[in-house]
Order: structure tokens, then C-alpha cells, then sequence
């Protein structure tokens, strides 16, 4: 059993952005990652997928991203940054290494992981919002005699090509996937929604929406939801007459009250006025040959696509330990930990209109500085000065990241200062 300053589970873009400010005010670090490889969930991503934040609001600590990786940086993109960002850093990973449970031991945390038992004052799970797929138990579900698969598992149309889809779900994921369909050769694309959502521009006048949330946030809700409504008028404008009604919330009142983000308009608004994408009520059942919905009508899809979200899947971790919330998410996140878990701190598992990277970069500084705040023998740095100014620090991505790839055999080595990574949610 080895003994660690710090463990972090999940080598995610959270896991690595707080191990590198762990490192940085003078911690030693370890990641355990149950995966061959950094940030297996964006490996299983989309092809076309593009992040929602603009490239210069995306930074993780310390390194920044380059300016070839493009004003959104694509799925490729994010990977091979995630990987130079190790490499930059000399993060300590132990790859192929599953944590099983996390324990109580004294005034310490003793981590059970599938290849031995750690123990730490401190540990951070950073295991991924996007964790487990998630599709709901229809009725009838087994009987359905067609494919059905979570949207986990598409990558492109092309399997799709000449087939009605039916894609369930019409949170950002679903909308991109049924657009990606659309513009394909997919026959006929459906998109099922149960709770509608408002449409947004991803930038209106040059300005990303993202940004808008983020200079706007400490408004009063309503003043906010009166100025996102102007650009999204004019960008989006009444999409009713295709199936999506207007929320009776503003934008940003609806998602304090229900968590519903918006859809950030990347061409399902064209191909909904194009009449490539139909939109129907929510998914009821299943019978053999058709779904039926909640209406009353049905529909015969030739394949299903689950858009359905994911579970954080943290009950075998730490649910024994009362630090979940009824919906299994942490009761607390960042920086804050609770007075029977102390040092134990949950990250990523918010899902933020500002953008999910820049809010975990945000966590893993205040993480550190307040576990640099319990230890005063320690000399404090700043994770904006010197060094670690990620403003003087840009990343140059490689073309391709094949030579990143852990090789067989060393996957729980300890990585060398200038790590070279030739040894899944976020």
C-alpha cells in the first residue's frame, strides 16, 4: 500500500487541470485512470463534435490551447491538447488502474483500486459528469424489433445513409446528432422532445454565448433573459410552427429553475425550416415495429438513437459515505468539502452554461488554494504567476496524437518529470 499527498480519480480534463495545480503549490500528485489512455470519453465522442466555448475561454490551467486548434476547437483537437497538456505538466498517471471504493482510514482516505490500496489525506474524484449512457426502461423496449442505440455510440451518418432515425432527446447532443443526419443522406430524421428548450445562437455579432453568460451571470435573472431574447429573435426567431414552442421561462430562468440548457444553434435551425428534421412528442413505449408516443401517434423508425444523457455512476465510490445528493451527484462541489469528508473533494460535475472546461479550471485553482490554506508550512503560490501564467504558455498541438498512445505493458509506470505517454465521466 503506497501513500500519496494527493490522489485524483479520472485523468478527464478535470483530473489533469487540478493534478497540475496540485503539482503546482508544491503537492505530489497522483492520477488513477481505469482507462489505457487521457480522457477516454473523448475518444468515444462524435466525429463533428465542436466545443461550445470559444477556444480562449477553454484553458485548463497552465497551458493554453493553440491557435490552430480553430475558434471551436473539434473533438481531434481537444484530445491532442489534453495530451500535450500531460506532457507539458509531467503529470503522474497510473493508467489501467480502476478505483473500486474509497474508504475512511484515520485522518486519511484509503482508496481500493483493482490493483491495490492507496491512501491520502486528499483525494479528488473527477470521474466525468458524462459517465455512465444512460437510456431510460421504456415499456415494451425488449419487444422492439429494430436497432436502438445510446448516442454514446454514433460517430457519423454513415451508417445511417438512406434510414428514417429517430433520435430521442433534444438536449445539445441529440440536436447535433439529428443535424448531422440531416445534412447527411439519412432518409427521414425525428427528433422526439420532452421538455422543450429554448434555441440560441452559438454567437451573435461576433460574441459567443458563452461569453454573454459569463459577463451577464451576476444579473439579476430576468434583466438577463431580456438581453439574450433581442440576438435570439434575430438569429433564431419563432421556431413554433416546426414543433419547438417557446418556453414560457426566459433562457437563463429556465435553467436556474430546471437545469434545461439551451440548444446552441450549430444547423439544426436550417434544417428545421429545411424540413429535414421533424419534431415529435416524447417517447411513451415500444411494441414490436413502432414507438409510440405521447400523443397518441406512432412512428416506425428504421434505427433509435437514445440522446438520453449519462449517470455519474459515484454509488459504488463513495455512496456509502452520505456525500451524494438524492439524484446521485455530490452534494458539494470545487472547493468546498463536508465536515464528515474532509479532504475529499468532488470536480466536473457541474454542467454550467458559462462552458464545462473553463468551469473545472476555475474549481482546480480554488481546490488548491484551499488545500494550500490548511497546510501554512507550506510556501503559497499563485497559480496565475511566473511559470504557470498560462497567458505566457500556448500549446503547440501535434498533427497526430498516435504517438501519445500508452504501449502495452506500461500502463502503471510512473511517469518521469518529462512525462512521454508511451506506457472513461468527463
Amino acid at each position: 500500500m503506497s501513500e500519496h499527498d494527493a490522489i485524483v480519480i479520472g485523468a478527464g480534463p478535470a483530473g489533469l487541470g487540478v493534478c497540475a495545480t496540485l503539482q503546482h503549490a508544491g503537492l505530489k500528485p497522483v492520477i488513477l485512470e481505469r482507462a489505457d489512455q487521457v480522457s477516454p470519453r473523448w475518444h468515444t465522442y462524435y466525429d463533428r463534435l465542436r466545443l461550445q466555448s470559444p477556444r480562449w475561454l477553454t484553458n485548463l490551467p497552465g497551458y493554453r490551447f493553440p491557435r490552430n486548434a480553430g475558434r471551436w476547437p473539434g473533438r481531434d483537437a481537444v484530445i491532442d491538447y489534453l495530451e500535450a497538456y500531460v506532457e507539458h505538466h509531467g503529470l503522474h498517471i497510473n493508467f489501467g488502474r480502476t478505483v473500486e471504493r474509497i474508504d475512511r482510514d484515520g485522518d486519511r482516505w484509503r482508496v481500493r483500486t483493482s490493483k491495490g490500496d492507496l491512501t491520502s489525506p486528499v483525494v479528488v474524484v473527477a470521474t466525468g459528469y458524462n459517465n455512465v449512457p444512460h437510456t431510460p426502461a421504456w415499456d415494451g423496449l425488449d419487444t422492439f424489433e429494430r436497432p436502438v442505440l445510446h448516442g454514446s455510440a454514433f460517430k457519423n451518418d454513415e451508417p445511417f445513409r438512406g434510414k428514417h432515425v429517430l433520435v430521442v432527446g433534444a438536449g445539445n447532443s441529440g440536436s447535433e446528432i439529428a443535424t448531422v443526419l440531416a445534412e447527411g443522406d439519412a432518409a427521414r430524421v425525428t427528433l422526439a422532445v420532452r421538455t422543450t428548450p429554448h434555441v440560441a445562437p452559438r454567437q451573435a455579432f461576433g460574441v459567443p454565448a458563452v461569453l454573454s453568460i459569463v459577463m451577464m451571470r451576476r444579473l439579476p435573472p430576468r434583466i438577463v433573459d431580456l438581453m439574450l431574447a433581442g440576438p435570439t429573435r434575430m438569429k433564431v426567431g419563432n421556431l413554433s410552427r416546426y414543433g419547438l414552442e417557446r418556453p414560457d421561462l426566459g433562457l437563463y430562468s429556465k435553467y436556474l429553475a430546471d437545469g434545461v440548457t439551451p440548444i446552441l444553434d450549430t444547423g439544426i435551425v436550417k434544417m428545421l425550416r429545411a424540413g429535414r428534421i421533424e419534431v415529435a412528442r416524447a417517447v411513451q413505449s415500444f411494441d414490436t415495429q413502432h414507438v409510440n408516443l405521447a400523443d397518441g401517434s406512432t412512428v416506425s423508425p428504421d434505427v433509435v438513437i437514445a440522446a438520453t444523457g449519462y449517470r455519474q455512476g459515484l454509488e459504488p465510490l463513495v455512496g456509502h459515505l452520505g456525500v451524494l445528493a438524492d439524484d446521485g451527484r455530490p452534494k458539494v462541489i470545487g472547493p468546498a468539502d463536508l465536515p464528515d469528508a474532509r479532504g475529499l473533494f468532488f470536480i466536473g460535475y457541474s454542467h454550467p452554461l458559462s462552458g464545462n472546461i473553463r468551469d473545472m479550471a476555475l474549481d482546480a485553482r480554488r481546490i488548491a488554494r484551499t488545500l494550500q490554506g490548511r497546510q501554512p508550512g507550506r510556501r503559497r503560490r499563485s497559480p496565475w504567476r511566473r511559470e504557470f501564467d498560462y497567458r505566457k504558455r500556448r500549446a503547440t498541438i501535434p498533427h497526430s496524437h498516435s504517438s501519445l498512445t500508452p504501449r502495452r505493458g506500461e500502463s502503471d509506470g510512473h511517469a518521469a518529470p518529462n512525462l512521454e505517454l508511451a506506457q472513461p465521466t468527463a
